[in-house]
């Protein structure tokens, strides 16, 4: 069988990889009923609606023709290092790094650092939208986790807060 779309099977042949890794992941966990749902239950049959999604894009992929064959293209070294490291530097400010004597700068610092660092991912960076889209970020999450679910943890750096 001859591939027609590239990205679309690879992209399926992933979904169905994951899906298969969640569900048989899950398998080691109390699964339950649908009545009386064990906390293997969820990821389970997220596993297996995803390795099905990833076997109906296989499938397409492999009937449905397409102009070029949708060839994957080279990856995106720049972006990818970009998003994997606003990641990290928010789990470090979030967290601190107290073996090397780095304290946890707290949420908000955390979010402004994701957002403008992630930003730069983009083939169009915008100083401004990024640091509007962190502040919309920031008051979200603090609504969200501190005022109504009532989460505590750090919010702001110790050195404000004291």
């Amino acid at each position: 069988m001859k591939i027609k779309s590239q990205k679309d099977f690879f992209a399926g042949l992933m979904f169905t990889i994951v899906g298969i890794a969640f569900a048989w992941g899950a398998t080691t966990y109390n699964v339950g009923t649908g009545a009386r749902m064990g906390p293997g239950y969820f990821p389970l049959m997220l596993g297996i609606l995803l390795g099905i999604l990833g076997i109906i894009v296989i499938f397409t992929a492999l009937t449905i023709e397409t102009v070029d064959g949708e060839p994957i293209g080279k990856i995106a070294w720049r972006p990818l290092g970009y998003i994997i490291g606003s990641n990290l530097v928010f789990g470090v400010l979030l967290g601190g790094l107290p073996t090397f004597g780095l304290p946890a700068m707290g949420l908000i610092a955390a979010i402004y650092a994701l957002v403008l660092i992630a930003g730069l991912a983009g083939e169009h960076y915008s100083l401004k939208a990024s640091l509007i889209l962190a502040t919309i970020l920031a008051v979200g999450s603090y609504v969200a986790f501190v005022v109504l679910l009532k989460l505590q943890f750090q919010v702001w750096p110790t050195f404000i807060t004291g």
